[in-house]
């Protein structure tokens, strides 16, 4: 059962993962919902704007519910797999009955030296900022499986039980990541894709510290001049770009999400003023703070 941590800096609020018996935290969760009476009942507090630390699978057999993830909306449909990543904002229009098979597992979970190669999978690293699944029969079958053995595991506790979820775990980690990349276009990983994910984390930890190419450069041994190269040949897209467009990301989940002021959310990712944080937004999204502001809570309202 997801619980509330300390305040975070901003008014969003993270949830942990903690062991359904309520006995302190755990890196990895199995659970089942049965409809009307299923353990699917939410906290009222995700109905807020939420984020969850840790990353969560869900198999919906049935149910409609209708939710956002950072910006796009999603209504659940049966017999398609969800998934989200740490730190992603959150949010719930309506949590009906809903049928299906959930996971929740931790980034310390991945950290444990028979699952960091997981870590490099297209469902965890999520390049394609993806959320959904289609299934086909088969996939269905598969899937449902792997996870009912893994609800039978978590709730039996015997011996070797931890690696036993980790066996599973892989397995299907495995299986949907095949999926993605079907479905998203990944391509295989190299180590120079390696480098553009570890960038990318690296962007998710110092973006509101770090705004320029050298500073990352350094932390990845790099020079400057390579790292772009790099980035720019396994994404499309420069260096600077990313960091850019993380910022922006951050921008609008506060201007969203929060009752900060432009000054306050201009303070929390680094800017030295307001005034460069609004040219900076308008540069990039070709509308001020304030706008944007107005025109996302229109849309949700």
């Amino acid at each position: 059962m997801p619980v509330l941590t300390a305040p975070e800096k901003t008014v969003i609020p993270t949830f942990a993962l903690q062991q359904k018996d309520g006995q302190g935290s755990t890196m990895i969760d199995v659970r089942e919902a049965g409809g009307q009476c299923g353990e699917f009942k939410l906290d009222p507090a995700f109905l807020q704007p939420h984020r969850k630390d840790y990353y969560l699978f869900v198999l919906i057999k049935s149910g409609a519910n209708r939710h956002w993830i950072d910006f796009v909306p999603y209504t659940v449909k049966p017999d398609t797999f969800y998934f989200t990543v740490p730190q992603q904002v959150h949010l719930k229009e309506h949590a009906g009955p809903t049928e299906g098979l959930m996971m929740s597992f931790t980034d310390e979970f991945l950290q444990l030296e028979d699952n960091r190669i997981l870590k490099q999978l297209p469902i965890i690293q999520n390049p394609a900022a993806a959320h959904e699944i289609r299934l086909n029969p088969a996939d269905l079958v598969f899937i449902e499986d792997t996870m009912r053995k893994m609800l039978v595991e978590f709730n039996a506790d015997g011996t070797w039980r931890n690696q036993m979820l980790t066996s599973w775990l892989r397995v299907l980690v495995i299986y949907l990541s095949r999926l993605y990349s079907e479905q998203y276009n990944e391509t295989c990983v190299t180590l120079n894709y390696c480098l553009l994910k570890s960038f990318q984390a690296l962007i998710g930890e110092h973006y509101a510290t770090q705004h320029d190419v050298a500073g990352y450069a350094e932390q990845l041994n790099l020079t400057p001049g390579h790292l772009t190269d790099v980035i720019k040949q396994q994404s499309g897209k420069t260096a600077i770009t990313h960091i850019h467009d993380r910022l922006i990301v951050e921008a609008k989940r506060r201007l969203l999400h929060t009752g900060l002021s432009v000054k306050q959310i201009a303070d929390e990712l680094g800017f030295e003023d307001s005034a460069y944080f609004n040219r900076f937004f308008k540069r990039l999204t070709s509308t001020t703070p304030i706008a944007y502001r107005m025109q996302i809570r229109e849309m949700y309202s």
